[in-house]
């Protein structure tokens, strides 16, 4: 098979005009390979894309030089045959940092090029009780920290994705609609680029579940799985949904708003100003309502005081047989598996993945989601679909993040290869 022909097979299209596009494509090619594998040789990559090894000695050199790949040493094949030297993916120089924004926290991933762990962090702050301009100031000096950590790390972000729970504009990193933080026509990307001044790091925006679903399907509970569905468990409830092993995006990006279904037209008026949204049901405050009145302020989707220990308090509760909060958690569930069946009716899943607040109370949860979702589903049992719980706790929305500044990177190696200077020495 001819390199033209490889690549034509990969993407289904015809190959990249150009020898820049075809460097680029083939540059990304090889740094695929390396991501998916511990090491390979040359001759490795060379088999395993199609690619002349002549092309793959060129690519190599050129990724080395720019510190991309690393060598390990060499390798025999066997008792016979000539030793290679394998190659891994390196990259410690260059960063990727994930954030998100939501009600009452920054949570923060920051990673360099092979997936090291250089900064991890959650701060406790009320975003939703703050006018957007005071968000964004802190959204930003909390950045400038993880870049300085970064920067001690040895390594310096080549972009940064921002998690938000609501509809984004991708393309002008602008959010449109935020209801539970009260944001509305946001130019997000541009304030906080602004913020970072003389660092230059390109930031993109993003809806939080599907930044939450991308890091569940490279490394979640369900890591693979090529249709599944993420919700988020906050104040708010999104939805990101992996369809045939991709990101399901709608025609303007805004898919996934699952939190916003009307699922009960006599219903509670929810933070966005309509009745009956799935969130008035199954977000913590309705929770929060139900098992502890006593702790519940004002309306559905308004804050919940110290939601952290909420939560615990309510696993204690459930752990030692309380009988409102067993009985709160059992309507929950219910209205929870309602909900998962409509996901599951419009978009054939073999997993729905919880996160959040639903990850945290699972146990007590998961019994009755899963007993409603089998009800209501019109293919069950051939459906087969499961909830089950996330095991990336409340930095699902960050580590996702992380992950799609690292996957362009790599879709487009030249982007940071042509920013980055030339070491004098390897």
């Amino acid at each position: 098979m001819t390199n033209e022909q490889h690549l034509t097979r990969l993407s289904g299209s015809s190959p990249p005009a150009g020898p820049a596009a075809l460097r680029r494509a083939n540059l990304s090619l090889v740094l695929r390979e390396l991501r998916d594998h511990t090491s390979l040789s040359r001759a490795d990559i060379a088999d395993a894309t199609g690619l002349h090894r002549a092309t793959v000695s060129n690519l190599m050199a050129e990724l080395l030089d720019r510190r991309l790949v690393r060598e390990l040493g060499v390798e025999h094949a066997g008792a016979v045959g000539r030793p290679r030297r394998a190659v891994a993916l390196h990259g410690a120089h260059v960063g990727a940092l994930g954030m998100e924004i939501n009600v009452d926290y920054i949570a923060v991933h920051g990673t360099d090029l092979s997936g090291r762990v250089l900064v991890e962090r959650r701060v406790v702050f009320d975003a939703m009780g703050s006018r957007p301009d005071s968000a964004v100031r802190r959204l930003g000096l909390v950045a400038k920290e993880s870049v300085e950590a970064m920067a001690r790390a040895g390594a310096v972000p080549a972009g940064i994705a921002v998690a938000v729970p609501g509809l984004v504009d991708v393309a002008r990193g602008v959010v449109t609609l935020a209801p539970n933080l009260y944001w509305q026509d946001l130019p997000l990307a541009d304030q906080l680029s602004a913020m970072l001044g003389p660092l230059r790091v390109p930031v993109r925006v993003d809806n939080d579940a599907n930044l939450a679903a991308l890091a569940e399907f490279t490394s979640g509970v369900a890591a693979g799985t090529p249709d599944l569905v993420y919700l988020t468990g906050e104040v708010g409830v999104g939805g990101g949904i992996i369809s045939g092993g991709k990101l399901l995006r709608g025609a303007d990006g805004f898919s996934g708003e699952v939190g916003h279904l009307r699922v009960d037209p006599n219903g509670d008026q929810c933070g966005c100003g309509r009745i009956g949204c799935w969130e008035t049901k199954v977000g913590l405050a309705a929770l929060v309502r139900a098992a502890m009145p006593e702790q519940a302020y004002g309306l559905p989707g308004m804050p919940v005081p110290d939601p952290g220990e909420r939560v615990a308090d309510i696993a204690r509760g459930l752990a030692s047989g309380d009988r409102r909060m067993m009985q709160a958690v059992a309507q929950v569930g219910q209205w929870l598996g309602l909900g998962g069946s409509i996901v599951a009716n419009l978009f054939n899943p073999r997993v729905i993945v919880i996160g959040g607040y639903f990850a945290s109370l699972a146990e007590w949860l998961l019994p009755h989601a899963q007993d409603e979702l089998q009800r209501l589903v019109m293919a069950a049992p051939a459906a087969q679909c499961r909830f089950v719980a996330s095991t990336l706790g409340f930095g699902a929305a960050s580590r996702g993040a992380a992950s799609m500044v690292v996957s362009q990177i790599i879709d487009d190696p030249t982007t940071i290869m042509d920013s980055l200077p030339r070491p004098s020495a390897y």
